[in-house]
Parts: structure tokens; sequence; C-alpha cells
């Protein structure tokens, strides 16, 4: 069982127990190539959490757009982020979102790899 925190070594928490979780069947091979493709798509939560804040600048949803949420991004740009609400519980929310999204890619990567 290939370790986890050697092959990408910036996750931690409840990410890094989902990731562990996937690969625990995969090969050293499938484990790197995984790795590999997940280090290169998945989100970071600071960066959600950095451009969540741009949302008040007069950017809202851009973070959405990020997080494939394209719907709601349109919604939150022509409401301000429904009038800073939306934006303010998602600055408070920003590691559940980046985990919901990160947490997709590997489901899908882990499908892939083990084809």
């Amino acid at each position: 069982m290939p370790n986890i925190l050697q092959l990408l070594p910036g996750l931690e928490g409840e990410e890094m127990n989902y990731v562990q979780m996937l690969i625990k069947e995969m090969s050293d091979t499938q484990a790197q190539n995984f790795a590999m493709a997940y280090s290169s798509r998945r989100k970071d939560p600071m960066m959600i959490l950095l451009v969540c804040l741009v949302g008040f600048l007069g950017f809202a949803g851009i973070h959405r757009f990020l997080l494939n949420n394209i719907g709601l991004g349109i919604l939150y740009f022509f409401t301000a982020g429904l009038c800073f609400i939306g934006t303010i519980v998602d600055l408070v929310n920003y590691r559940k979102l980046a985990f919901e999204y990160n947490s997709r890619v590997a489901q899908e990567l882990a499908m892939m790899v083990k084809q």
C-alpha cells in the first residue's frame, strides 16, 4: 500500500483520509499515476479562500467557477454574491467547498486509474 504523504505531501485531515482510502487497493504505479493527476487537478482550500475574498471587490462568484459550479457562479456574479450573504457563507465554509470538489475529482481519477 503506497504512502499518501510521500505521494501527495500537501494533503491533510479529511482529504488525506479520503484519498488514502481510494488508493489502498492500487498498485504503486497506479497510485503514482493517480497522485500526479490529482495534484494537478485538486484545488487548495487556501486558494478558494483567497478567490472568495475577491468577491468583496466586485467579482463575486469566481470561486464557484473554479469549483465547477457554473450556475451558482453566474448567480453570485449577477446578485453580488446574493447580497454578500452567500459569499460570507462560502468564506466560512471554504474548506468544505474545496473538500467536496477534491473528493469528486479524486473519485473520478481513481476510477480512471483502476481501469
